[in-house]
């Protein structure tokens, strides 16, 4: 097949033109702007576009299709012509339903947990040999691409994301995938800016929940309220598998986990974490994998990239990057670190960069968020706001929305890095909670200073 990308320059796009291109398709794209690392590894496979911009020229009748980035505008020259020329136009997620319609689609869906239940998931099959396609939202250690495709395998193991198809499909992209076997870890409103209520952005799921195929297999967290009204009374003809948090202990900084052939030391932490290996556990039981097999793999599970990812580590000092940036995912993951550091100062730092966090109605939702940091700083640049177009935010409004009094709150990148560096570190666990880099915060340079 001959396919073309609007805006293949994109962290998912990329892979899938990668992906396709292992596959034997011929790929071709374009985009206004590709960054690292997707401009080298399109580069390396003959793939970046010769120009950086939008080339009608480049849509033909010779195309079978072209797939339509979240990036490009619904006025976008190429996507005009595509239209203009009747070229098949699809979706990110449609064209992966197009692709796997003949498989056992597994489709992990829910506003937290769904990128590290994926990859957990992923390292399981790995360790054990078991070939799958797939596709999840980061890159994973052992794996080259972020998507995987090919013709023979039996099973494609998709992380489901609630937001937005493509610039010209306002459908989830969840909604597309019909899943055979899903799985919910929770829900927690997000994409203000796309679902203005929470009712709202809860019916996502319902459809979700009703988009599994008749006798479909929805494994879901019953701790979480939201997730639990939503699949227990849905109506649809589903077999339905609850997980909750299994037993644990911590000792001397490390978790244990309780199994039948005792307790198991594991690389990962945090209430959340036990949730989501819970969840990951019986879709790999429905895959084929069975306990034994699991728990022996699950062991050697790190962690998704960038999801309390371990930076670096001293005797006296520990520094985590994670993604956290939503209420529920900062207070999970600040409590997560608190619980496995008990004896440690734990100095939680949190930048407000996306749309939602930066929202003068949304900051609300934010209360106790980083109640269980013993130093809690919160960075966002007012630049960010004007770009998003968004209500002016003040530090005091910041600081009410936390009902934190010694909150400390920064909006220059400069004041920010000088005050963190300025830190004793020494016996404290540092968490740095970003979805962007704290207006240019080297983290290189964060890991030689604690070195």
């Amino acid at each position: 097949m001959n396919i073309h990308f609007i805006a293949i320059g994109g962290s998912a796009m990329h892979n899938l033109a990668l992906a396709l291109y292992q596959k034997g398709y011929q790929v071709t794209g374009s985009d206004d702007a590709i960054f690292e690392p997707s401009k080298s590894r399109l580069e390396k496979k003959g793939l970046l576009p010769k120009e950086f911009g939008w080339f009608p020229e480049k849509i033909t009748t010779n195309l079978d299709a072209v797939i339509l980035g979240m990036h490009a505008k619904p006025e976008n020259i190429e996507l005009l012509k595509a239209q203009e020329l009747g070229v098949k136009i699809y979706s990110y997620p449609e064209f992966l339903y197009e692709q796997s319609k003949e498989k056992t689609r597994v489709v992990i869906g829910g506003s937290h947990g769904k990128t590290t239940i994926t990859s957990m998931i992923l390292h399981v099959l790995n360790y054990h040999n078991i070939a799958v396609d797939y596709m999840v939202g980061a890159q994973l250690e052992g794996f080259d691409t972020m998507v995987h495709l090919t013709k023979e395998n039996e099973f494609i193991i998709l992380e489901g994301d609630e937001y937005l198809s493509s610039p010209i499909d306002m459908r989830p992209k969840f909604h597309l995938y019909k899943p055979n076997i899903a799985l919910l870890s929770g829900i927690a409103w997000d994409h203000i800016n796309v679902f203005p209520t929470f009712e709202n952005y809860k019916e996502q799921f319902r459809i979700f929940t009703d988009s599994l195929t008749n006798g479909g297999i929805m494994v879901y967290n019953e701790e979480d309220a939201e997730v639990k009204s939503v699949v227990e009374e849905s109506k649809h003809t589903i077999k339905r598998y609850p997980y909750g948090t299994p037993n644990y202990r911590i000792e001397n900084g490390t978790t244990y986990l309780e199994t039948p052939d005792g307790d198991m030391p594991l690389e990962i932490f945090g209430g959340h974490n036990l949730q989501n290996l819970a969840g990951a556990k019986w879709i790999c039981q429905h895959v084929g994998v069975n306990e034994d097999e699991f728990y022996e793999a699950i062991a050697s599970f790190t962690g998704a990239s960038k999801r309390l990812e371990k930076i670096v580590e001293t005797e006296s000092t520990v520094v985590f990057k994670d993604f956290a940036h939503s209420p529920s995912k900062v207070k999970a993951t600040t409590t997560a670190v608190k619980n496995q550091y008990v004896k440690r100062t734990v100095f939680a730092c949190l930048e407000l960069h996306t749309y939602s966090s930066l929202n003068a109605e949304f900051l609300q939702e934010y209360i106790g968020a980083l109640d269980k940091a013993d130093k809690a700083i919160v960075f966002y640049s007012p630049n960010a706001v004007k770009i998003k177009q968004l209500e002016e935010v003040s530090a005091k409004q910041i600081k009410d929305a936390f009902q934190r009094e010694d909150l400390i709150v920064y909006t220059d990148p400069k004041e920010f890095r000088e005050f963190l560096f300025s830190q004793d570190m020494k016996d404290t666990a540092l968490l740095l909670m970003s979805s962007g880099n704290y207006g240019g915060l080297d983290f290189d340079e964060v890991k030689k200073w604690i070195s």
